[in-house]
């Protein structure tokens, strides 16, 4: 079953486009890729990538074994890499648009994003912080989930994109157990994990040393956990988050919930860098599936053919994994039929 996902190309001055020829060009058997973006910038990643595909306009046909869909035709200027200019923001949400609207038309089964800088998008949409949260207000989902996954390491962020300093108001305990509570639902539906086990990270240095430290283990982790066993998941902690991350590497836990952005994903991107372990942004909780590699837009190596395609491949097989597993999980649903009328 060849999974087809909608590709959106990211930020044209970065290496989105890079790392997609490239991860296709290894794999092109494996899925069916419409990759939303520029005519120039993509097509001259795929001739370096040796990567062919055809080239189709927004509205034309989508042909069966993949294509590239000309969304933009930038000049030079507005794709240089390493050089974003306000033309470029407008481009990656318009590549974003086009990528999810084929998948919720049923054009394409799932969407990957390649990396796009926030700053540059929000010269053309105000208020845009993340993939995730745009996402969860176009499906309309009634809450939205950032995990980063690797073979070793799963973790899921109670707040996202959030400057540290509103961090302490920001996680609630209801907030804590959404979280659990949608990782606790993907880990069992989309990765196919009967009963799994997840931590739940303290906010203090040693989970509050017995409220030395603070409170908010007391106040709100606690809570959360407890609610979460009532409803059958299988939570624990609140752990310190300086060894919670090595006893889920090791498999004691299938997934952490980190409170805070980097308290997360300071460990996952760890293990990417020193143990090649490449992860991959899943958003939970969406009607669609998506994912995104774990890194940025790269300006610094953007143009000098050195960016590194593993997380993104990674992330474009995670999407067709879970993808299939949905499908398949459709179409085992028994069929309800609707009781004859009384007469």
């Amino acid at each position: 079953m060849r999974i087809r996902i909608a590709i959106s190309m990211g930020d044209p001055s970065g290496v989105g486009a890079e790392v997609t020829a490239k991860a296709l060009a290894g794999h092109r058997r494996l899925l069916i890729p419409y990759i939303f973006g520029d005519a120039g910038v993509f097509a001259a990643a795929a001739r370096r990538a040796h990567l062919s595909l055809p080239s189709v306009d927004p509205g034309e046909p989508l042909p069966p074994e993949g294509a590239l869909v000309r969304v933009t035709k930038l000049p030079r200027i507005a794709a240089t890499p390493g050089k974003p200019i306000r033309a470029g923001g407008a481009a990656q949400l318009a590549y974003i648009e086009a990528a999810y609207n084929a998948v919720v038309s049923g054009q394409a089964d799932a969407l990957c994003t390649a990396p796009v800088s926030k700053a540059q998008v929000q010269n053309a949409e105000k208020g845009f912080v993340g993939h995730t949260e745009w996402l969860e207000a176009k499906t309309g989902a009634k809450r939205s989930v950032m995990m980063l996954a690797g073979t070793r390491l799963r973790v899921a962020l109670v707040t996202n994109h959030l400057q540290l300093s509103r961090v302490p108001t920001a996680v609630t305990a209801s907030g804590i157990l959404g979280t659990v509570t949608a990782t606790h639902t993907a880990l069992q539906g989309d990765f196919g994990i009967a009963k799994p086990r997840i931590a739940v990270c303290a906010m203090n240095p040693h989970a509050g040393e017995g409220g030395a430290f603070g409170d908010e283990e007391k106040r709100l982790v606690l809570p959360a956990i407890s609610r979460a066993k009532r409803l059958g998941i299988a939570a624990s902690g609140p752990y310190p988050a300086d060894s919670v991350f090595f006893r889920a590497a090791a498999g004691e836990f299938h997934a952490v919930v980190a409170l805070y952005h980097d308290q997360g994903l300071i460990p996952v991107k760890l293990l990417d860098a020193v143990a090649h372990d490449p992860a991959v942004n899943v958003t939970l909780g969406l009607p669609i599936v998506r994912t995104s590699p774990d890194h940025g837009v790269g300006y610094e190596i953007a143009g000098l053919g050195e960016a590194n395609p593993k997380s993104m491949w990674a992330a474009l097989r995670l999407a067709a994994q879970l993808a299939e597993r949905r499908k398949r999980t459709r179409q085992a649903a028994p069929v309800k039929r609707k009781k004859p009328a009384a007469r």
